[in-house]
């Protein structure tokens, strides 16, 4: 597995943690501490509030290290989608948008798996609470699948409005069936060449210079 890398607002996070470890320490060693009101106030501040503030940095530090595309690939099962952005064809949906910066490499399976719907994110986050339960204590399926049939709004939600998009020869006359989601962006004749992880053994890579 990938390590993942430590960031400044994780190393606030981890020093925090150890200032309430250490006070929580202090005080359960030494209880006379909130013989005084003034005892009782910070031992209130230790127990109650320090606890809130580091459990609300901590979930959003990991939400928003769960968006990286370094954090989904670091589990093994992910690799070869990972090996699957790099090949060198540009028929390959994912590998079209990673190379070419079309999304943000850094974010790029957050970019079009999450559902952006309202609170799609928090559903997505629920799922992938599922995905680490699985792959420490469950079965890790052979062949991945999605949960819902790939939607059309998530390729709506960077292409739609763009006039090479909806002007162009190919997508404008079909408009109106690829908005209503009646004709799928990954139909037979469309984008149909996706992960392609079955056949990674037959393809070239791109190389980052």
């Amino acid at each position: 597995m990938q390590t993942l890398t430590v960031t400044g607002p994780a190393t606030l996070l981890y020093v925090l943690i150890g200032v309430t470890i250490l006070l929580v320490a202090t005080i359960a060693f030494r209880p006379s501490l909130t013989a005084t009101r003034s005892g009782k106030q910070f031992a209130f501040v230790v127990y109650l509030l320090l606890p809130a503030v580091v459990a609300s940095m901590g979930a959003s530090e990991h939400m928003e290290r769960s968006k990286q595309t370094q954090f989904c690939l670091s589990c093994h099962v992910m690799d070869p989608y990972g090996r699957s952005l790099h090949i060198d064809d540009p028929m390959y949906v994912p590998a079209a948008h990673f190379q070419n910066a079309r999304i943000p490499r850094e974010e790029a399976c957050y970019t079009c798996h999450t559902d952006y719907v309202m609170y799609g994110s928090l559903r997505a986050k629920l799922r992938g609470l599922r995905h680490v339960y699985v792959q420490y204590f469950g079965t890790i399926p052979k062949t991945i699948e999605l949960y819902n049939p790939y939607n059309n709004r998530e390729c709506l939600h960077c292409h739609a409005g763009a006039r090479s998009f909806e002007d162009g020869a190919v997508h404008g006359p079909l408009m109106a069936s690829i908005k209503s989601n009646e004709l799928s962006c990954l139909s037979s004749g469309c984008h149909a060449s996706i992960h392609g992880v079955a056949h990674l053994s037959e393809m070239k890579f791109w190389e980052p210079k």
